[in-house]
């Protein structure tokens, strides 16, 4: 028998959306930083970023490919799905994509969200603006947000071989020394403090993550290697404390501390975007080479299968609940599998309330 996705009747992808020319850059800044007052000028200088990569982020086309991926996998897999696809901050933007499936006559959807952990921006955000999107349309199709997935052995096993990996890309005489470090876009302390149910998830699913890949790599190769979670990316005012330390600060202590090599493993990010091409393969790299640090980076997901296989696994598990059924729970290391529907208060919005889909 084929798997049974009902009441669902699509699947939409939900992803951040990037420049893909170089007069993008700006208005998709724009976008992103729509009611903090952010002058031109700086948005200008944070463009040199995507300027150096031909004005084109990378995120756009590694959706296209994990579309094509997982339509291929529902496909063989028995799950007769259209996979639909909508950005918060460029094109193809929610409201359009949403007035499509509305258009098709799509009724109930599951959204995979290509961000894992708990926090205001990477998920609530993504909650008010799937609320903005069907608001915005009549006949919209009802909409939910599949579990986040951070712990999902299908996110979590491509980490431990890219880990792996990475390591074996070291020189051989610094290899069983060196040190791991975990890397996640930084946020506010105030946004970590209050994110997840109970406050402090997004520091904690992260931990979460990396002991469980560093007890998978023990086993693989019999070494604890030392390890730390690290953060970039950082933005905003330099008053305000966001989660440290910074990767290349980091860098600069291992050096100092006289480590033998490091491996980044960038388990904050699902595909190789410009916070991980960026932040870590151009500036974290320099940096290392600077210090004459021997470094390696390990992969992201991307299209892993055991990944893209997740979202499948995500939608049925989705599907059964929504139809009454029991179902086990795929989920690895310390903290359960997480919940269908966000608490009330969950991940608040820390400039002004404003109404989220898929809650309590």
């Amino acid at each position: 028998m084929s798997p049974d996705p009902s009441p669902y009747d699509a699947v939409l992808l939900v992803s951040f959306g990037g420049p893909e020319k170089p007069e993008d850059v700006v208005p998709f800044l724009e976008n992103v930083t729509r009611g903090r007052g952010i002058p031109r000028e700086r948005l200008e200088e944070v463009g040199q970023h995507y300027f150096g990569f031909g004005g084109r982020s990378p995120i756009n086309d590694q959706n296209r490919a994990f579309l094509a991926a997982l339509r291929d996998d529902l496909a063989g897999a028995g799950v007769d799905l259209p996979v639909y696809w909508g950005n918060r901050n460029w094109d193809p933007y929610l409201t359009d994509t949403v007035r499509q499936m509305a258009a098709d006559g799509v009724t109930r959807v599951a959204c995979f969200v290509t961000s894992a952990y708990s926090s205001y921006s990477s998920c609530r955000q993504y909650r008010e603006d799937l609320f903005d999107a069907t608001d915005a349309v009549d006949g919209a199709p009802v909409l939910d947000k599949l579990r986040l997935y951070f712990n999902h052995p299908g996110f979590v096993e491509p980490a431990v071989d890219a880990t792996l990996a990475a390591l074996a890309d070291l020189p051989e005489d610094v290899r069983d020394t060196a040190h791991l470090a975990f890397v996640t876009h930084s946020i506010p302390n105030t946004m970590n403090d209050g994110s997840g149910p109970e406050g402090g998830a997004y520091a904690e699913q992260h931990r979460s993550v990396m002991a469980e890949v560093v007890e998978r790599v023990r086993e693989e190769t019999g070494r604890r290697h030392p390890h730390e979670l690290v953060f970039c990316s950082r933005s905003g005012s330099p008053q305000t404390p966001w989660l440290e330390p910074d990767v290349n600060d980091h860098l600069e202590q291992l050096h100092e501390q006289g480590a033998s090599g490091v491996v980044m493993v960038p388990i904050g990010f699902v595909s190789d975007h410009m916070e991980v091409v960026y932040d870590l393969d151009t500036e974290a790299m320099a940096t290392a080479e600077k210090l004459g640090l021997p470094a390696s980076r390990a992969a992201t997901a991307g299209i892993d299968p055991r990944f893209v296989s997740a979202v499948r696994d995500l939608l049925l598990e989705r599907a059964a609940v929504e139809r009454g059924e029991a179902v086990d729970r795929a989920a690895v290391g310390s903290l359960p599998a997480c919940w269908d529907r966000c608490a009330v208060g969950c991940c608040p919005n820390p400039r002004a309330e404003r109404p989220a889909l898929a809650g309590a």
